[in-house]
């Protein structure tokens, strides 16, 4: 469940990221804007893949209560 709540997370941001305001303005604003923004998706994949890690190495028990 947890890794479909990341997922989520990450595909929310992507979508934000990708829509901007819905203008096209010319500079370079607007470049360090998606650089800026392309550095939160790719750190929020980081976090999904290590929590993933996490999620695939964890040993559950499922006899015990």
């Amino acid at each position: 469940m947890k890794k479909v709540f990341a997922l989520m997370l990450a595909a929310g941001v992507f979508a934000v990221v990708a829509c901007g305001e819905g203008k096209k303005a010319e500079g370079s604003a607007d470049s360090a804007k998606v650089d800026s923004a392309a550095a939160v998706v790719d750190s929020a994949a980081a976090v999904v893949d290590s929590a993933a890690a996490v999620v695939d190495s964890a040993k559950v028990d499922t006899t015990k209560k």
